[in-house]
């Protein structure tokens, strides 16, 4: 995410927390494609993923007065999803919270149907690959590769230091290679 898009989320922020609906609204167009989108992929249940969304915006609704203006919107908001997906998924069992101990890059479709159809399979084959590993590898995976936080963002929106976030991004990769290579 480019730095003027940031900016203006942030005055969209500060006006939303002053009370201005038309404000918060513009946010929530902004960013709700790319909260599913990764609590889809964070849960896998495309029902569970739109609840947890709108769960994740009426939160953020109601404490939109606290959201400071020296922290970056779309990190406080998909901290928010994160709190509520990671709850998600202890109530469904799927996920327990233990310490973790243990650049796929997907070429551009080629001009034709069969270089389509291949990117087709390679994203499914990524999809799957991403099923497989623990939910923690997958979400850091995702916060950093898909929807392109930083590593600092990722620290702030997961609750960690910067160390952390860099050893559990490189474990995941590797548990993720290790699935693709299967």
């Amino acid at each position: 995410m480019d730095a003027e898009a940031e900016l203006e989320d942030d005055r969209q922020a500060v006006r939303a927390s002053a009370g201005d609906a038309r404000a918060y609204a513009w946010l929530v167009a902004r960013h709700q494609g790319a909260v599913y989108r990764y609590l889809v992929r964070l849960t896998q249940a495309p029902e569970i993923a739109r609840e947890l969304t709108q769960d994740t915006f009426l939160r953020a609704y109601q404490a939109i007065r606290t959201w400071r203006p020296e922290a970056r919107f779309r990190t406080w908001l998909f901290r928010i999803a994160h709190n509520l997906a990671l709850d998600h998924l202890r109530r469904a069992g799927r996920v327990r919270m233990e310490p973790l101990e243990s650049g796929m890059d997907v070429p551009d479709p080629a001009p034709g149907p069969d270089g389509r159809l291949e990117t087709a399979q390679k994203v499914r084959q990524l999809e799957q690959a991403l099923a497989a590993i623990a939910p923690a590898h997958r979400e850091i995976l995702l916060l950093r590769e898909i929807e392109d936080m930083s590593y600092e963002d990722i620290a702030r929106t997961l609750n960690l230091n910067l160390g952390t976030v860099r050893s559990r991004i490189a474990r995941a990769r590797a548990a993720l290679l290790a699935v693709l290579r299967a």
